[in-house]
Order: C-alpha cells, then sequence, then structure tokens
C-alpha cells in the first residue's frame, strides 16, 4: 500500500492511503487536527525550503512606484481607472487590436496599491483570483445595457468611457470623447467573470469573445514593469469618468 499525504494550508490535514486493486484504486482518509504540540517535519521542511525562497525572492521583486496610495471607491476611484487603463492597454497589446474601452467588477480588487515601491506581491494581494483578459465585440445599444448596469450598482472601474449616474441610469455617456452610438461596434476588454454573466451582466453572455488565456494579475504586472521601464511612475488620480447628475 503506498501511503499519500495531503497537505493543505490551515488547520487540518488528510492521510490517504492508497490501494492499487486490479488497477483501480480505492482511497480512504482520515484527518488530523494540527495544533502547536505538532513538531515540524525536517525533512519536509528542508525538501520545501528552496522553493519557498524562490517564490518570497519572487513575490518580494519590486516592479514599479507609486507617487500615491491607490484606494478602490465607488463611483470612481484612482485604483479602478488604473486597474481599468491596465487592461485595456495590455489587451490591445496581446490580441494586437484596437481596444475602445474597458470594464472589470469591483469585487475584482481586493486590496490597495501603497504609495512607494510596488511589488509583485501587492498585485497578488490586490487581485488575488485567476480571472483572465478577454476582447468581447459589442454593439452600442447592449453597452448602454452594460452601462447601465454599471449605474445601477454604483459605479465599476471603466477606461475610454465618460457617465453621469441619474436615478441608476447612465446619462450623457461619451466612449473617446464621442457619444455613445447604439449601432455602432466597440471593442470592450474585461475579465472572463464579467464576460460570463457575473456581476449581473447577463447581456455580455453571448457576445463574441477572444481568450487566450492570459491572466488579469499579469496584464497588471506587466503594465507597470512597461511604465518602471519608460522612467514613470505609477500615478492615477480621479478623473470624472462617473459622477453624479444633479
Amino acid at each position: 500500500m503506498l501511503k499519500l499525504t495531503a497537505i493543505f494550508v490551515g488547520a487540518i490535514f488528510s492521510i490517504l492511503p492508497y490501494t492499487a486493486q486490479s488497477q483501480k484504486a480505492t482511497v480512504t482518509y482520515s484527518t488530523h487536527t494540527i495544533s502547536k504540540q505538532d513538531k515540524t517535519d525536517s525533512a519536509l521542511a528542508a525538501m520545501l525550503k528552496p522553493y519557498t525562497e524562490n517564490l518570497n525572492n519572487y513575490l518580494h521583486t519590486v516592479i514599479g512606484f507609486s507617487t500615491r496610495g491607490l484606494f478602490k471607491k465607488q463611483p470612481e476611484s484612482g485604483l479602478g481607472n488604473f486597474m481599468a487603463d491596465c487592461i485595456r492597454e495590455i489587451t490591445s497589446q496581446k490580441y494586437e487590436r484596437s481596444v475602445d474601452i474597458a470594464c472589470i467588477n469591483y469585487g475584482s480588487i481586493k486590496s490597495f496599491i501603497p504609495k512607494g515601491d510596488i511589488m509583485i506581491e501587492d498585485i497578488y494581494t490586490v487581485i488575488p483570483f485567476d480571472n483572465v483578459i478577454v476582447l468581447q465585440e459589442i454593439k452600442g445599444n447592449v453597452l448602454l445595457q452594460l452601462l447601465n448596469k454599471i449605474a445601477e450598482r454604483g459605479g465599476l472601474p471603466i477606461s475610454g468611457i465618460k457617465m453621469q449616474i441619474k436615478n441608476k441610469q447612465a446619462e450623457n455617456i461619451l466612449i473617446n470623447d464621442k457619444s455613445l452610438d447604439e449601432n455602432a461596434l466597440y471593442i470592450i476588454a474585461t475579465n472572463d467573470y464579467m464576460a460570463n454573466g457575473g456581476d449581473g451582466c447577463n447581456m455580455l453572455k453571448n457576445l463574441p469573445t477572444i481568450n487566450k488565456g492570459y491572466l488579469f494579475r499579469d496584464a497588471v504586472i506587466e503594465y507597470i514593469q512597461q511604465t518602471s521601464k519608460k522612467g514613470k511612475t505609477i500615478d492615477w488620480k480621479i478623473q470624472g469618468r462617473i459622477t453624479y447628475a444633479n
């Protein structure tokens, strides 16, 4: 019998005896609550050490500098604007297409970017989910539905769009400084969560979509690295992309 130990981060691990019987696997398990009295497995710790060190070195790599703390807030925030601009630019590069607009869900941003050096670890904290960036073709009338949903939810991170919210509806909409054309076709960058109808965005589910499997988090990291190579810092502010109408 081969005994496999499955290790989980948390308070419990499982011991899984594995038995091969006529090419069929029989699996049983038991649990063991981890306490302070348990001793460290020195052999396992030694095996994991080089991986842990490499991971720590990677996560603490400085990739850029932020001149201010970036925080998320509705209807608009510097952090939200930055994230939306990141996904728009990198999607354009990766898909070799001109991208008109970008939008991401508010819940995909889980923390903030502090003032000062930006480490890869900071971006993992801000974007813990493995969402990927996708490209969609959206007609103006469907885009209006999306913008009304954004207004209903109190604002989401957007790029290439300017709008006002009144009675939970989108008004005075500009797409790259031009009035929204309900008959026009626009190219939008977003993440797979929204593209699959997340956060009530069902209008996006059946749109023509291109997905190359590129992580949203990696897009932000790459954008910061590109900005740093140009000798620039991260300095995003509220720009009046979403405001409330009087």
